[in-house]
């Protein structure tokens, strides 16, 4: 089966590489996590894949058609914003079907009357609900209490057929629960 997307030997950052060489394929109902220490280039990798960070060397490679999707390590919330989790859903166009009771409660509520952590996680859901075969998740734990992070994990596990994330955070054991697959970088300049 052929990848959804693939990196091969990227090489990516701003004015000058700070990630790299990183290889992975990613294929349909995969989990793949990237690890590695502060300042290594996890997020400038998944910038590369997006397009929106300089590709120095490799190739990066999504299959026709695929659509990707990209929470971003600190989601963009804006100040007095007067939509409601509803609309966020509706925006996203994601399934509500599987929506748990703990983020149903913030669907009448507005957005920037929640707290970081509620927003993540209905934010994280209105992505992997929307239909798109690839999620990039960036640190999705970050402003996550313990009970928060098992709900994030089961949102996870529970996503849509076919749905293929990856996976930016420097927690190990969030990784190891949550991927089948997990690729170290460092960064090498």
């Amino acid at each position: 089966m052929s990848p959804l997307l693939s990196c091969q030997a990227v090489t990516a950052g701003y004015t000058q590489p700070v990630v790299g060489p990183v290889s992975f394929a990613l294929h349909p109902d995969e989990v793949i996590g990237i690890a590695g220490p502060n300042g290594a280039g996890k997020s400038t990798l998944l910038g590369a894949i997006t397009g929106t960070h300089r590709l120095f060397g490799g190739r990066v490679e999504k299959a026709p058609k695929t659509r990707i999707v990209h929470h971003r390590q600190r989601p963009v919330r804006g100040e007095e914003m007067p939509f409601s989790g509803s609309d966020l859903l509706r925006l996203c166009q994601a399934d509500r079907s599987a929506l748990p009771d703990r983020l149903g409660a913030l669907l009448p509520k507005r957005l920037d009357r929640i707290s970081g952590g509620q927003f993540q996680l209905l934010q994280v859901y209105s992505l992997l609900r929307c239909g798109a075969p690839v999620v990039l998740l960036d640190e999705p734990t970050n402003n996550l209490d313990v009970e928060a992070i098992a709900i994030l994990s089961e949102l996870i596990s529970t996503r849509p057929k076919g749905c293929a994330l990856v996976v930016v955070s420097h927690e190990h054991a969030f990784l190891e629960a949550v991927t089948t697959q997990i690729v170290e970088v460092r960064r090498e300049f």
